[in-house]
């Protein structure tokens, strides 16, 4: 991929808290780039770190925080030297914006949905008239399926399906190249599930966007996806397209996620992954997978560095180190 086509590109980036027991690494020196008009899915188990680099990347850090270093580029920007007013006005909500986690809990529930999918655009100071902020707030929930009666209506007069819409609608009204949405069909039926994913699919292509999805739901992101990165332990274990991750991921820590998930296409055996993963408070020497992986040998006593092979996947494991 040429380097032209990169929107974002993160380097090093760590994200550390304080806790009570000590420093925790929730994000542990991940580096990655992501083209423009592409979607990369982030998988791994919970508390991994993947909800945390996402806060890293947009800078939604809470008081705790011990470490916060490395680079962000977005579009050709640096944009960690910004002071927080300048990321604020220039970047969180202008040019990425955010869908969190168990978003549709997140609407105001005394303010009516024209009102909530208005207020990055005011905040923003993103309008010149209240005219365009109610076409620009009617062409977000047109996007998203939300019919336009619904504008007068509260977030408890809509199904949770229609409130996680609105949710989607408000960040993507002020127009952002960069949408990272975390778990946004979670605790959702499947049928809405599929639905909500059909829209963030057809949308991403009407408006050339570029997504980061977070999901626990390997299956259902494959649809969307096409890159992927696999994290394990707060650092990267595998980056690669999503067909050949699908197919045939490289990493034993993917191998053994994809084995854990059924299958419609063939009659399989479901594995599971023994163990737990390690304690970010004070991880494991060496490869932090190490203690799980079925294929451990000599050298996982040592933290193994990023392989970039020559098929342009990226894998954190020794037994790739003759490919690089």
């Amino acid at each position: 991929m040429a380097n032209q086509d990169v929107l974002l590109k993160v380097e090093d980036l760590r994200l550390y808290f304080r806790t009570t027991k000590g420093v925790l690494r929730a994000v542990d020196g991940v580096s990655f780039e992501l083209g423009a008009d592409r979607a990369m899915v982030i998988v791994g188990e919970s508390g991994c770190g993947k909800t945390s680099l996402a806060r890293a990347i947009l800078r939604l850090l809470p008081r705790n925080v011990h470490t916060y270093t490395g680079k962000v580029y977005l579009d050709g920007q640096e944009v960690m030297s910004l002071s927080d007013e300048q990321f604020r006005r220039q970047v969180r909500w202008v040019k990425m914006s955010f869908v969190p986690q168990a978003a549709m809990n997140a609407l105001n529930p005394v303010i009516r949905v024209a009102d909530q999918v208005a207020e990055p655009l005011l905040i923003h100071n993103r309008i010149k008239s209240k005219a365009e902020a109610k076409r620009r707030v009617e062409e977000a929930l047109k996007l998203v399926g939300v019919p336009l009666d619904f504008m007068t209506r509260y977030a408890f007069e809509l199904s949770g399906g229609m409130r996680q819409r609105v949710i989607i609608a408000m960040a993507l009204v002020t127009s952002p190249v960069l949408v990272i949405l975390d778990e946004p069909t979670s605790a959702l039926d499947v049928l809405t599930q599929a639905n909500i994913m059909n829209s963030l699919k057809r949308i991403r292509k009407e408006l050339a966007l570029t997504y980061i999805l977070i999901t626990h739901d390997i299956s259902t992101s494959s649809e969307l996806a096409n890159e992927s990165m696999v994290m394990y332990a707060g650092q990267l274990a595998e980056r690669s397209h999503a067909g050949g991750f699908y197919k045939d991921p490289y990493h034993p820590y993917s191998r053994m996620l994809m084995a854990s998930v059924p299958s419609l296409r063939e009659d399989k055996e479901l594995a599971f992954i023994p163990g737990k993963p390690p304690s970010l408070l004070n991880p494991p020497e060496g490869c932090r997978f190490a203690p799980r992986c079925p294929e451990r040998f000599e050298m996982c006593d040592q933290d193994p560095p990023p392989f970039t092979l020559e098929d342009g996947r990226v894998v954190r494991c020794w037994l790739y180190r003759g490919r690089a």
